[in-house]
């Protein structure tokens, strides 16, 4: 079905339903045009926000709103609640990294920003990074690298989550390089890693290359440590039966 076809039916039922009121409460004959305009600016935004929340990929289940703060005291709420706005870290390009062991909340944390960030207008895109290593190596193999770089250029947020999972392969750690040296004070990454940086010798092939991806990542960034005890392994311990 054409969005045009959509479309109709639902103005004529705003028109219907507008026009209604309009004779019921007796408005001035300058209101029932503008109520209709602003229902339909209204309508046309929340399914613009509904398909960017599709494309995103973000995990539907894991909101801001869910998420326990109490339990991670290193992440600050104001902080979470002054990013999850967009504007002081989005325009200027500046970076969102999570570290943590695995089970802490932070594929939670960074999903649940992304969503109130799609809310707000802004385009999200969530992937493994594995998932993003593969399809940035399938772009540079078919000679097409700089237009997918250009097509990601399109999400003001990109999540790279389990950042640290990447094994150290040259050609994997190259597109990955040159995925963090192109949106450099352009357009923002969100990276969950396992590992703090000191670790990341596994992820890229070279050290200069490790240190020159972590110049970049940190120049501009808001920098979590989620070092807490598991989220699953918690709950596993309380579904525990006594002895």
């Amino acid at each position: 079905m054409l969005l045009t076809e959509w479309r109709l039916p639902t103005i004529k039922h705003l028109w219907e339903a507008l026009a209604e009121q309009s004779n019921r409460e007796g408005w001035p004959a300058e209101r029932f045009p503008s109520a209709l305009c602003e229902h339909e600016v209204n309508e046309r935004q929340m399914r613009r926000i509904d398909r960017h929340r599709l494309e995103s990929c973000l995990p539907p289940d894991k909101r801001l709103s869910d998420f326990d703060f109490a339990a991670v005291p290193t992440v600050s709420k104001a902080h979470v609640t002054a990013l999850a706005e967009g504007d002081s870290w989005l325009e200027p390009g500046a970076n969102l990294l999570v570290f943590g062991p695995p089970g802490v909340g932070k594929t939670h944390l960074v999903a649940g920003i992304g969503h109130e960030l799609i809310a707000k207008g802004y385009r999200v895109l969530f992937t493994r990074t594995s998932d993003l290593v593969q399809r940035l190596q399938a772009a540079r193999r078919d000679l097409r690298l700089p237009a997918e770089l250009t097509k990601l250029d399109r999400f003001d947020l990109l999540i790279c989550n389990d950042f640290s999972y990447v094994r150290r392969d040259q050609a994997e750690t190259s597109v990955l390089f040159e995925l963090i040296a192109e949106r450099y004070e352009r357009k923002c990454l969100a990276i969950t890693a396992n590992q703090p940086f000191s670790g990341w010798d596994h992820v890229f092939a070279e050290p200069a290359m490790t240190l020159a991806a972590v110049d970049r990542l940190v120049h501009h960034a808001s920098i979590f440590e989620m070092n807490v005890e598991s989220f699953r392994r918690r709950s596993a311990q309380k579904g525990l039966a006594p002895f």
